[in-house]
């Protein structure tokens, strides 16, 4: 959400963004907000012209009621200030009810016009022209045959899909055993690498209201992504930075407390609208995952160098777990409208031979603190908006995907990284179930 201020002095600079952006049907919103904004502030300048006008008239009645006593020619005038009076008053009215409509289609339109994006993304109309920045690790393609990832869970007894389909239907899984505690080592060694880092772990609530929904996140991404509870104002979260930026909503932080980093664990929801690959299928793309996610919130000078250090993080954490992976520069056609950068980082995939997202990095500039009224309080005392960022920690689904595949041995077992040894018992090595 840009600032109306911003729109108003600088209307071709949001128009060619929007061009940058490959959504050339919201070009007329730019001058549709524009004249509303006119008339927006039109209406609030006559309004407070009104109400002055009615502060000096209702004295003025009662200094002619008063004089009227004595003197009766002035009842007339009196009543003649009163009629005025009134009148004002059902201006008044019709102008408040002008101003909370103008100010609701304002914010709609507003809601719906994309943030500026870095002069450093590179434009292309969707994730096929995204960009390859660097590699980390060696893409290795074993001599023997990886098979599917839930086959490979399937032979260490390790998910059931099939039970989670009656359950629940297809999007679910029930995951058991040795991959199951995987799946919880991976998460704990996330939690963990985070907290190395400085950042304060958090639990966070599970469902937030939609005022935050619409604070975090566009209406597209909302209406593809989010559950809402049947009945009441609250929504299943689909990543915990949507209640961790949420935490902030109207507060007032002093810059003191500055930068905050925070590192969350949840459960995740998601509708995941639409048809998707073979590839997508198992638990690649799934209605319920859970996932260690890190946020910042920052001055807005230090948001740069805070997106190069998260992204980073999650380079490092799966290079400790032994996996190749890439830097993917998203174009501006595939970022959000909220974002004003963002990157992938892929992991490598011996049996697809081609690399997969495993996580995503974005820096929000100060879109989110202007729509959940999120300021900053100078040591000069003047109120700035911080910038906000977010990056996937891990996501245990595609990361048990890009886990098993890299480290599967010939004879079907899995070999445990050092570092994540000691989440899981000291095991050095998993071995499949006899069938």
């Amino acid at each position: 959400m840009l600032d109306i201020k911003f729109v108003r002095e600088n209307p071709d600079i949001v128009k060619e963004n929007i061009k940058k952006k490959f959504q050339d049907e919201k070009l007329p919103l730019v001058d549709e907000v524009i004249d509303l904004d006119v008339k927006y502030r039109a209406a609030m300048t006559e309004a407070n012209e009104l109400r002055a006008s009615r502060n000096a008239l209702s004295k003025k009645v009662g200094q002619l009621m008063g004089q009227a006593k004595k003197d009766p020619s002035k009842l007339a005038e009196a009543e003649e200030a009163k009629a005025q009076v009134k009148a004002n008053a059902d201006r008044l009215a019709e102008l408040e009810t002008l101003h909370d409509e103008l100010a609701l289609r304002i914010r709609k339109i507003m809601l719906t016009i994309p943030n500026i994006i870095d002069p450093s993304v590179p434009i292309g109309p969707d994730d096929s022209a995204n960009v390859e920045v660097e590699r980390f690790g060696e893409p290795v393609v074993p001599d023997f045959d990886i098979p599917y990832h839930t086959e490979i869970m399937e032979s260490f007894n390790g998910v059931d899909m099939d039970s989670a389909g009656r359950v629940s239907g297809s999007g679910f899984y029930y995951l058991m055993g040795d991959i199951a505690r995987l799946h919880s080592a991976v998460t704990a060694y996330g939690r963990d690498f985070m907290i190395d880092k400085g950042f304060t772990y958090c639990i966070p609530p599970f469902m937030i209201h939609g005022n935050v929904v619409e604070g975090v996140m566009s209406q597209t991404d909302m209406d593809a992504m989010m559950y809402k509870i049947e009945g009441e104002d609250l929504y299943l979260i689909g990543t915990s930075e949507h209640s961790m930026i949420g935490k902030f909503i109207d507060q007032i932080l002093p810059e003191a407390s500055l930068p905050q980093t925070l590192t969350s664990y949840s459960p995740c929801f998601r509708k995941e609208k639409g048809a998707h690959g073979i590839e997508e299928r198992g638990v690649y793309r799934i209605h319920q995952f859970e996932k260690q996610e890190m946020i910042v919130v920052c001055k807005p000078e230090d948001s740069r160098d805070w997106y190069e250090k998260m992204w980073r993080y999650s380079v490092e954490l799966f290079r400790n777990l032994e996996i190749p992976v890439r830097q993917l520069e998203c174009c501006s056609g595939d970022l959000a409208d909220l974002k004003v950068k963002s990157c992938d980082i892929e992991a490598w995939s011996p049996r697809q031979k081609k690399y997969f997202e495993v996580c995503s990095c974005s820096n929000l500039g100060d879109a989110q603190a202007r729509r959940l009224k999120i300021r900053v309080k100078g040591e000069d005392g003047k109120m700035y908006l911080p910038h906000t960022l977010n990056n996937t920690v891990v996501a245990p689904p595609r990361m048990l995907i890009a886990f098993l595949e890299n480290h599967l041995r010939a004879d079907g077992s899995v070999t445990i990284p050092e570092v994540l040894r000691p989440y899981m018992g000291g095991k050095e090595v998993l071995i499949p179930c006899k069938k």
